[in-house]
């Protein structure tokens, strides 16, 4: 019997090896450039890109989450990212993949200071903060890549730069 779990985990799969292709991308000569003073770094952006799923199921593993004050680190080295990608899959897919659809359902809070910011079923934030934020900060890195003049692979059809139907 299927699991509410189960298509997110098989679109976690899907959107890996897309993300896999981006961070491959990423220059190690430049982990240090922004496009603006207020936006990460390439690397503080790749990372992030890097180590989101497995950071977020861990973070909805938990009942109640205090949002905490911390700055984003970045790579040190972009040979670094995939590697952090295939291990923050692993943990993805352990924690939520251990989610039967009580879990799924139940409420998790997220406080600040104590006082509770938003409150939600477990499964609408494994979508939101676990895959759509994850794609959003990808689509991020790849305006980066942009940027910074690096052909852009194909997402979900073909780029500028890369047609996977031809």
């Amino acid at each position: 019997m299927a699991r509410m779990i189960d298509p997110l985990l098989a679109e976690l799969e899907q959107e890996a090896e897309t993300t896999k292709r981006v961070l491959e991308r990423v220059p190690n000569d430049k982990l240090g450039w922004k496009p603006h003073t207020k936006s990460m770094s390439l690397g503080q952006l790749a990372l992030h890109v890097a180590t989101i799923p497995g950071s977020a199921s861990e973070i909805l593993a938990e009942d109640v989450f205090e949002f905490p004050e911390r700055t984003q680190p970045a790579a040190s080295s972009a040979a670094e990212l995939v590697p952090a990608l295939e291990e923050t899959i692993k943990t993805a897919k352990r924690v939520a993949g251990g989610f039967d659809d009580k879990k799924a359902m139940g409420t998790w809070k997220l406080m600040k200071d104590g006082k509770e910011i938003m409150a939600a079923p477990r499964i609408a934030l494994l979508r939101s903060f676990m895959l759509s934020h994850w794609i959003h900060h990808r689509g991020q890195l790849s305006v980066y890549l942009r940027l910074l003049d690096v052909p852009v692979p194909s997402i979900y059809g073909p780029s500028a730069d890369e047609n996977p139907f031809e």
